[in-house]
């Protein structure tokens, strides 16, 4: 019994990408740092249901997006080695079915939401605009990273807004736009895999556009991405454990770049995900600085 329940929830779980942690742990870094840089400038930990609520939102939204990505693609999936045996693209589950699992994440995503304030609800059913635009940017534009960086840390505004219930400071604004430097990278490195398969069907992505000067961008994109965050960072405490914080940022950073080969599908891969380790090494000393200070 147990059995056929598994095979029957299986293709659900591939759908929404739950077997797959690092997606929804990348959405889960920006809420979770934007919570802890509040924390620091409060001087204390805000309470720690706020930090499970956005991990479950996280793997919810991140599931609905999936879900909803998939059933846009399932044709291109089909023609695609990676992805041809997405549950879509192998009709393992109906269309009409799909949309139903869709309705069904949307709706837990909306009872998580209605925790928060009415400010962080109205912002969080903002955010379904560019879920839903999102994965039809491949079609019109080279640059499909950017709009993923504005959908991907959407949790950025939220975390502050969850507890500040205003949008006075600047830090949630300046750390959402560095971690969309930081999306960019890194879905540029994770686009190389697939980038054959994307040429063949007319797709476009910044690793088809940049080519061989990825690694000259990803420095660019990088840089971005440090030089806000460290300077947030800076503002908020000027203690050891956060000076000791930006230079792990920076080896992390320097460290991707220098490894990475774009036409080596499985080191892009592995460096991509390498971004889950990003997240919780600045997350444990954000953690560390507010609790020792």
């Amino acid at each position: 019994m147990s059995n056929t329940f598994l095979n029957k929830i299986q293709p659900f779980v591939q759908l929404a990408r739950y077997d797959k942690p690092i997606g929804f742990m990348l959405l889960f870094w920006p809420c979770i740092w934007s919570l802890l840089l509040y924390s620091l400038h409060v001087g204390e930990l805000v309470p720690i249901s706020f930090f499970i609520l956005f991990f479950i939102g996280s793997i919810i939204m991140r599931g609905a997006g999936c879900t909803w990505n998939d059933f846009l693609d399932k044709d291109y999936d089909k023609s695609v080695k990676r992805t041809k045996d997405r549950p879509l693209a192998s009709s393992k589950i109906k269309i009409t079915t799909a949309i139903f699992f869709l309705i069904i994440q949307l709706f837990v995503g909306l009872l998580i939401l209605i925790q928060f304030n009415k400010l962080t609800i109205i912002f969080g059913c903002l955010s379904l605009i560019p879920v839903f635009i999102y994965p039809l940017m491949k079609r019109i534009t080279w640059w499909p990273q950017v709009f993923l960086g504005i959908t991907f840390n959407w949790g950025a505004l939220l975390g502050w807004m969850s507890v500040s219930n205003n949008f006075s400071s600047v830090y949630p604004l300046f750390l959402y736009i560095a971690c969309i430097f930081w999306t960019i990278g890194y879905d540029t490195i994770y686009a190389h895999q697939d980038k054959d398969d994307d040429l063949l069907l007319n797709l476009k992505s910044s690793a088809i556009k940049l080519g061989e000067n990825t690694k000259y961008a990803m420095l660019i994109f990088y840089s971005i991405f440090f030089i806000i965050f460290a300077v947030i960072l800076l503002n908020l405490s000027n203690s050891l454990i956060i000076h000791i914080a930006i230079l792990s940022l920076l080896v992390h950073l320097v460290s991707q770049i220098i490894y990475l080969d774009i036409d080596n599908s499985e080191r892009c891969l592995k460096i991509f995900k390498s971004n889950n380790l990003l997240g919780i090494q600045i997350s444990f000393f954000l953690i560390l600085e507010v609790l020792i200070n």
